[in-house]
């Protein structure tokens, strides 16, 4: 059997003359209601039409229907776009098998608004995980392949709720038919409208600080003058020790001002910060907006109870436990047993104890001693200022 995968793109005005041509030749085709009833005039009278989504109903179909020589798989946009054809083009290993792409809802939306779309991060929201505030935090504009009329509010409240209220976020409704529709606007104006089932999203690229090496200027954050901050020596080699990545969750626990916080939100995908503080917390958060650090969350409330409930991280930071480092150290442990944990220490019983916990717990360990000292000028001389020593503890999972 010959068998034809077809990506329909935006419907019947956008299919490409060979997906016609291919179908005009069609015994059987095979596809969604949806599809079917849309392309049904490009099919011919005797064909048969057979409503089949799942890649292993298409199979059995085809094999049900082995007399036909000629067969037409209808797919939703693009055939290389989030497209059934990736899981199904294995199952029909011995077929004759082509693939004709489609005019997908990215390429219809960009030439609707007139810009190119190379630049843009490519996303789905539409049946899978999707990491919104990761996305747009990337320094390009996020198209979203969507699904379901709340899908485009449920992004806005998203961004609304992280601060980005003001970013701007077009939706695009039924590309392609009579009924087209596209809206731009702030997306904490559209965190209540409700949209046409079939729909994408494309959003502006957040504001964000520059992309720079890890150690930031202490001068750049708010402090808080009762509370000690991470210096930027020590933050940088925490990052390095952590080998914080981009698709990283991570936890800062007594994540302070949120200097440490902060520079895990601009490496990683996101980051769960715990601080009972307030003062504290409210300087964390004047830090998280002044660097654009919008896939930074920051929950109120004393380690290890106020852990519970958090995704699972891969890389933990803690920087302060108030005296309940064994309770803390169990709690990253139950989360995740693989994850990397950085602890840093000042005082030597703090180094001691971490060091027993994570090997109980079953780490190996590694201890760094960081000494820095900074120049000072001094009637015309520069003389070294030595700030206290610090210890970073790396734990490493099994």
């Amino acid at each position: 059997m010959n068998i034809t995968l077809i990506g329909a793109g935006c419907g019947a005005s956008a299919l490409t003359g060979e997906a016609r041509r291919a179908l005009s030749n069609a015994q059987l085709v095979l596809g969604a209601k949806r599809l079917l009833e849309t392309l049904s005039d490009f099919c011919p009278p005797d064909s048969q039409c057979v409503r089949a989504v799942a890649p292993e109903e298409i199979l059995r179909q085809i094999e049900a229907h082995a007399d036909c020589a000629r067969a037409c798989v209808l797919l939703s946009g693009d055939s290389g776009f989030y497209s059934g054809a990736r899981r199904l083009l294995p199952l029909l290993a011995g077929h004759d098998v082509r693939v004709l792409p489609g005019i997908s809802s990215l390429q219809l939306l960009a030439a609707r608004l007139g810009r190119p779309w190379q630049d843009w991060t490519l996303s789905s929201a539409h049946g899978t995980d999707c990491d919104v505030l990761a996305a747009v935090c990337g320094g390009k504009p996020v198209f979203f392949l969507t699904g379901g009329s709340e899908a485009p509010a449920e992004i806005c409240r998203t961004l609304t709720e992280a601060g980005l209220g003001d970013l701007t976020v077009t939706v695009a409704e039924t590309l392609g038919s009579a009924d087209e529709r596209i809206v731009s606007a702030p997306a904490g104006m559209l965190t209540e409208r409700s949209f046409a089932p079939l729909n994408v999203v494309l959003t502006e690229a957040a504001p964000r600080f520059a992309p720079r090496a890890p150690g930031l200027p202490d001068e750049l954050f708010a402090r808080v003058e009762r509370v000690p901050m991470t210096k930027q020596e020590v933050r940088a080699l925490a990052l390095s020790k952590l080998g914080a990545a981009p698709t990283d969750l991570c936890w800062d626990i007594g994540a302070g001002t949120g200097s440490v916080s902060v520079e895990l939100a601009l490496h990683t995908r996101a980051v769960w910060a715990v601080e009972r503080d307030a003062a504290a917390l409210e300087a964390a958060e004047a830090n998280r907006k002044k660097f654009g650090a919008w896939n930074l969350r920051l929950r109120a409330g004393s380690a290890p109870e106020a852990l519970a409930g958090l995704p699972a991280p891969d890389k933990v930071f803690v920087g302060g436990t108030g005296g309940r480092m064994r309770e803390v150290l169990r709690a990253v442990h139950a989360a995740n047993p693989k994850a990397r944990v950085c602890v840093s220490a000042i005082a030597l019983e703090s180094l001691q104890q971490a060091v027993s916990e994570l090997e109980t717990l079953g780490y190996d360990t590694e201890i760094t001693q960081i000494a820095v000292s900074r120049s000072r000028n001094a009637g015309g001389l520069h003389m070294m200022l030595a700030h206290n020593p610090i210890y970073l503890i790396v734990g490493y999972g099994a």
